[in-house]
């Protein structure tokens, strides 16, 4: 029976009570639809929220599957976040079918999409700056949410927006030195086109925005033996995708693997992107030790 079915059945014969939104005290319940963006509230709310994140760490959201416990967070909270441009396909039924009362709130409002291959990127947290809009719009909820508290939150959020804003400054002035023929990366899916235009890289990727495609034989050849010819800086595998494909690009171009990025989702306890700026802190230092290697060979 399909996951969607079940949530239905479950939720069907309950009439769920819904009243105004707790006391500060009764802690808010709150719902973010994948684990990038659960950092980001958890960031801002401290300790006044209870945070439920329903696509965790080194999960992909492209091809997720909602289960019972899910429609049952999703059911109880007082907020919920996704991020939009397209990116839970899945949310809209979930909250529908788990009868939730719940405001809902897209964090990317105010972001200018990019797109890709005439589709929009949904990946718009691949920018520091947009992540600051991302925060600012966390903010600005909870506090009309809970008034009281507005202050808590608003110094949370300048004290984190400070933290992203200086590791962009930092990222912009490290990669200002590299020349232009050393800036082109190869990951396994198009999540980077906002990294790309805000730090003046070129990514590449056999497989379009949603990880669920799949490359034709052709595309990928036509990929291979255009990095043969014109070269790339790196590879990068993800921690959402298979290496497979990266692994082949390898051994046929004789490019590098410059290591892993995370992309769409944040690393497990003990991994080295277990938060929104260890993420960015990670993938940048990455990319730029790559490309400063690609440059001096």
């Amino acid at each position: 029976m399909n996951i969607l079915n079940t949530i239905r059945i479950g939720f069907a014969s309950a009439t769920l009570a819904f009243t105004a939104l707790p006391a500060i005290a009764d802690e808010l319940k709150i719902v973010a639809s994948f684990s990038i963006l659960g950092d980001m509230v958890e960031q801002v709310a401290g300790d006044a929220a209870e945070v439920t994140t329903i696509v965790g760490p080194d999960a992909d959201a492209h091809v997720y599957q909602p289960s019972v416990a899910d429609a049952r967070a999703v059911a109880e909270a007082d907020i919920i976040f996704v991020n939009g441009l397209g990116f839970e396909t899945w949310s809209d039924t979930l909250i529908s079918e788990s009868g939730s009362k719940a405001s809902v709130h897209v964090a990317t409002d105010g972001v200018t999409p990019v797109e890709v291959e005439g589709e929009v990127d949904p990946h718009a947290w691949n920018s520091l700056l947009n992540g600051v809009v991302y925060v600012q719009n966390i903010t600005n909820v909870l506090a009309k949410a809970v008034p009281d508290h507005a202050d808590d939150f608003k110094a949370n959020a300048e004290a984190y927006i400070a933290k992203l804003t200086a590791l962009d400054t930092e990222t912009r002035a490290k990669l200002a030195i590299l020349p232009e023929n050393r800036r082109t990366v190869v990951t396994a899916h198009d999540a980077f086109g906002y990294l790309a235009d805000a730090y003046g890289l070129t990514f590449l990727a056999p497989v379009g925005i949603d990880t669920e495609a799949e490359p034709s034989a052709r595309d990928l050849a036509v990929l291979i033996e255009n990095l043969k010819e014109q070269g790339a800086s790196a590879l990068f595998v993800e921690n959402i995708t298979s290496p497979a494909l990266i692994n082949q690009i390898s051994e046929e171009t004789g490019i590098e693997i410059g290591g892993r990025l995370y992309s769409d989702a944040l690393s497990e306890r003990g991994g080295p992107a277990t938060s929104y700026l260890a993420m960015f802190q990670h993938n940048l230092g990455a990319l730029i030790t790559a490309l400063n290697k690609a440059d001096a060979s």
